[in-house]
């Protein structure tokens, strides 16, 4: 059962297996303001891995054009993915402001 660490409205804000570091009472691990919490906090990391894969990626293209890194430096299964990647945005990008990212880039 995890340790929670509420705000000053008693909202969670952290969780912890163990007492101490801001944590108070004990609630189980079904508790609904506890699955609330950690649906969230898996979104926001959902949300984190597709902006920073986006920024890996764009990272990846710049070093390959600036020849620090070849494409065949890489293991094949990941030259595979990011020429897959590469090619469906080529393919996004042809239908201009249809489908853009947050960032209204592809």
């Amino acid at each position: 059962m995890p340790f929670v660490k509420l705000n000053k409205d008693g909202d969670i804000i952290g969780l912890s297996e163990q007492p101490g570091h801001g944590t108070g009472e004990e609630l189980p691990a079904d508790d609904p303001e506890v699955i609330a919490f950690l649906e969230a906090a898996r979104n926001q990391l959902s949300s984190s891995d597709a902006e920073t894969i986006r920024v890996i990626e764009d990272l990846v293209d710049v070093l390959i054009e600036k020849k620090v890194l070849l494409l065949t430096d890489l293991p094949q299964p990941a030259q595979q993915k990011l020429m897959e990647r590469q090619r469906m945005r080529s393919e996004l990008g042809v239908l201009g402001n249809v489908m853009v990212d947050e960032e209204d880039i592809l």
